[in-house]
């Protein structure tokens, strides 16, 4: 059962009045944010997998470390600084091994990065076991490497992930242009002559020190998510790197911080688990509501399209209703003909339904005024529909004489192609076909019918 927090505790925890709360919030979002920077190069490097394998390589480093520091000096297994130096070359060690197997002609990189995690984590449990056997074994705490103790994160870890959070940063800075070019590039850096391979080394290596420094926090089971769910939120908000990078980092930070509050509120709830939940939620967040691949904005964008496409659509197959050949009479004499409801459904088969909503938007627009049950083309709808109309039969002449596309099926080509001539493109058609005046040209299909 939750045990909801009261008011007293809530202004507590958002105020951040807990020294210990303090320690936490700030340590696990400086971890985020450096997270969601390197993130950002190892998933557009297409290396989503590579953190999950150093997280769980690192489990046998630290057992191991354990384990030679008991046998050296009884009593020092706990020595921080050399548990973490065991999982950064147990992680050098993984990715050493990736790349060995990525050699062999019949390995596929997946393939190793699943080979290698599975075996240095098999071992990693197999020295566990070890550790369970040893007399100070039960008292070593490893299992916080594996599920995270950010609760438990004191004032020193704080300093440790803030210097290696800045290492980590100042190198991501340093090496900004170098890696864009490897994670965008890889072949033309190589034909230009850069050190691709050590480039990729030093990529790895990032992703080492993050997964390291995240250990002690979300444990080596989680921190891969602050890898990645970050960089994945801000591809959703921006294409550009130099866009994506500080986003990256700004959500990792925030999921970090919101996940640590939210542990505060509810102490039953371990922080590793909540702020991976909260960075989840930040990802929905940016998957539905993302500026630039969101998926409301997109269909907000693609039912604006679909408007526009129906609304030249419609001004095309109005002026093909009431289109007369005695240009001198334009516009009066199309402005001045009737349209009938079943008329332009004829000529593009809307559904009735899928018209009369057509019908509706041009009638606000004041591309069309209705009078009973006929419409009219404005003086504004008459243009709109003789440039529809033109820039269509332009690009079917176009097929026609330069792409011997069959007249049958031109009028499908000239569709899907129509609703994004530019202006630029149409002076080309016209200077190709001759077309230089304001005319309609006539149809192909009209033409191939007389003949």
């Amino acid at each position: 059962m939750i045990d909801w927090p009261e008011a007293d505790q809530v202004f507590r925890v958002v105020l951040l009045r807990d020294h210990n709360t303090r320690v936490v919030l700030l340590g696990t979002s400086l971890l985020g944010a450096t997270a969601g920077v390197v993130g950002s190069f190892m998933l557009l490097r297409k290396r989503a997998l590579v953190g999950d394998v150093v997280a769980h390589a690192a489990l046998p480093g630290i057992a191991l470390a354990f384990i030679l520091l008991e046998g050296l000096v009884p009593g020092a297994g706990r020595f921080l600084p050399a548990l973490l130096a065991g999982a950064v070359l147990a992680g050098l060690a993984a990715m050493g091994s990736v790349l060995l197997l990525r050699r062999v002609p019949r390995i596929k990189e997946d393939a190793a990065l699943a080979i290698v995690l599975s075996v240095f984590f098999g071992l990693g449990i197999v020295l566990l076991t070890v550790v369970q056997g040893l007399p100070t074994g039960t008292a070593a705490g490893l299992n916080h490497y594996i599920y995270g103790k950010a609760a438990l994160m004191l004032t020193g870890d704080v300093w440790f992930i803030a210097a290696a959070a800045l290492a980590t940063l100042l190198t991501c800075g340093l090496l900004y242009k170098e890696l864009s070019l490897l994670c965008f590039d890889e072949s033309f850096a190589a034909a230009a002559g850069w050190p691709v391979i050590r480039l990729d080394a030093a990529l790895m290596a990032l992703i080492v020190a993050v997964t390291v420094i995240g250990l002690q926090s979300v444990g080596l089971l989680l921190v891969v998510a602050m890898l990645i769910l970050p960089p994945a939120a801000a591809r959703f908000w921006s294409d550009r790197l130099a866009t994506t990078l500080p986003l990256a980092a700004v959500l990792g930070g925030m999921g970090a911080a919101l996940g640590v509050l939210l542990s505060a509120l509810f102490p039953r709830l371990a922080a590793g688990p909540v702020i991976v939940l909260s960075g989840t939620a930040l990802f929905g967040l940016s998957m539905v509501c993302g500026l630039r691949h969101g998926l409301l904005p997109r269909a907000v964008d693609r039912r604006r399209v679909r408007r526009r496409v129906g609304r030249h659509d419609l001004m095309r197959a109005a002026y093909e209703c009431v289109e007369h050949r005695d240009e001198r009479l334009y516009p009066l004499a199309i402005t001045a003909t009737p349209l009938t409801f079943e008329d332009l459904r004829q000529r593009r088969r809307w559904s009735p339904r899928r018209l009369r909503r057509l019908l509706a938007a041009a009638l606000a627009e004041g591309l069309l005024k209705r009078r009973g049950e006929s419409w009219y083309l404005t003086r504004a709808g008459a243009e709109h529909a003789r440039r529809a109309t033109r820039n269509h039969r332009l690009w079917e002449l176009y097929m026609v004489h330069y792409a011997e596309v069959a007249p049958s099926q031109i009028d499908r080509h000239a569709d899907a192609i129509e609703h994004v001539l530019d202006p630029e493109t149409v002076r080309d058609l016209e200077r190709l076909l001759g077309e230089t005046g304001p005319r309609v040209p006539p149809s192909p299909h009209a033409i191939r019918e007389t003949q």
